[in-house]
């Protein structure tokens, strides 16, 4: 059946957003014609890759699969096609320039420099001065034409591909040798491959977004090698369990990385985390919705490996809300971290008093450096106000006998 081959990614012909990965081509027995069965990425299909009692493909959710005409699905674009598409259509709308952004690391929208449909004639000739692009949903699988972009968009810094049909590295590589100056690309919500080629050094790449692709560390690992001048990865919701360096127990290199997202995934182990400790550069590290359960620092207990350098040393803040952090232990040791002073504990169990945890004022009292607590500034009255409390409440509870060590500010 020509067209459509496994493994391609595709979009429903009516809503780009619809994404999935052909499994299987030809005949479905009692249906006439030929049909293309696709694992939809949303899982909003109607069966397994099993009709009428037989397999034509395994789909990765029970209803994630369907069978679809050839006509109705999208097989991709190059990116200059798309670039065409969105900023030369008569059909642009003021919702459509609304659209046109990319997502910072903050997740706050950056607009792009388009001008608006009534100035489009003037910005069909400007292409190259082109320096923010938003693609996303657009269907681009490929870089194009060799030497395509790069003609077409030459100063492109920043470039947004969310939701398309990429998922060969070698597509990625192809598309960003063709832009030397590109900063900051985002390819959330396409499902990238496993396989990792050797890319060629991305000299001037400062933010990679990777939100929701599937990837893992291990992947990270083969293209640190590319990703030079990396300031900022973004690793949201990729089912990550395990930090795999690619030798010894502690992640090296990524030496100018400041901000690093693993927020949405699957860690339960604080001594994954410890793996990231050596990072020299890294100010910021979230943490939110992962399943941890506990935080010491190394010097309060063994660990696997010795650690040459002061571990976090530069770690400004922390985001550790949404996890399963119970006990005051591990409140203690964030103490230990030398320039910690951004904070958030909200939705554990140790900062919900209605679950056994202890309420803010006491929170900020055992943590002496802290200045952002769960995104609320600790105004020096707050603190003042919240040691004094914390001392009262303490000296009552000791002259009901309790342990001073349970208290160690």
């Amino acid at each position: 059946m020509p067209g459509f081959t496994p493994g391609q990614r595709v979009h429903h012909a009516t809503d780009p957003t619809r994404t999935g990965t052909v499994h299987y081509t030809g005949p479905v027995k009692g249906h006439a014609g030929d049909w293309v069965g696709v694992d939809w990425d949303n899982g909003a299909g109607k069966h397994d890759g099993s009709v009428n009692g037989v397999r034509y493909f395994q789909a990765n959710g029970e209803k994630s699969g369907s069978f679809v005409r050839e006509g109705n699905l999208r097989g991709g674009v190059g990116v200059v096609e798309a670039v065409t598409g969105r900023y030369r259509g008569e059909a642009t709308k003021k919702e459509d320039e609304d659209e046109m952004y990319v997502l910072s690391a903050s997740n706050n929208r950056v607009s792009v420099q388009f001008v608006g449909k009534d100035k489009i004639q003037d910005k069909l000739s400007r292409f190259d001065e082109l320096e923010r692009v938003s693609l996303a949903y657009l269907g681009v699988s490929s870089a194009g034409s060799p030497n395509e972009i790069s003609k077409f968009v030459p100063n492109l810094k920043e470039l947004d591909l969310t939701g398309n049909l990429l998922s060969d590295w070698k597509d990625v590589g192809a598309i960003c040798e063709e832009l030397p100056a590109l900063a900051a690309l985002n390819l959330s919500n396409n499902l990238m491959s496993s396989d990792v080629p050797s890319l060629l050094p991305l000299r001037n790449l400062s933010v990679l977004v990777l939100n929701y692709t599937g990837i893992k560390w291990a992947q990270i690992e083969s293209l640190k090698g590319s990703l030079v001048a990396i300031k900022e990865l973004h690793l949201m919701g990729n089912q990550i369990s395990e930090i795999t360096p690619a030798s010894s127990n502690i992640i090296q290199g990524f030496d100018s990385l400041r901000v690093l997202n693993l927020e949405e995934n699957c860690i339960s182990e604080w001594d994954e985390i410890l793996k990231l400790s050596e990072l020299a550069s890294l100010e910021q590290l979230h943490l939110n919705k992962n399943s941890l359960h506990s935080v010491f620092y190394p010097c309060n207990k063994r660990t696997n490996e010795s650690l040459d350098r002061t571990p976090f040393k530069q770690l400004s803040c922390l985001l550790l809300g949404a996890n399963r952090i119970a006990d005051l232990d591990s409140v203690d040791a964030l103490n230990s971290i030398p320039r910690l002073t951004d904070i958030r504990l909200s939705e554990n169990p140790i900062s919900d008093p209605g679950k056994g945890g202890i309420s803010r004022f006491a929170l900020i009292a055992r943590l002496a450096k802290i200045e952002v607590l769960n995104g609320s500034e600790v105004t020096p009255r707050e603190r003042k106000e919240s040691e004094i409390r914390y001392v009262r409440m303490v000296m009552s509870r000791l002259s009901d006998g309790e342990d001073i060590a349970k208290h160690p500010r």
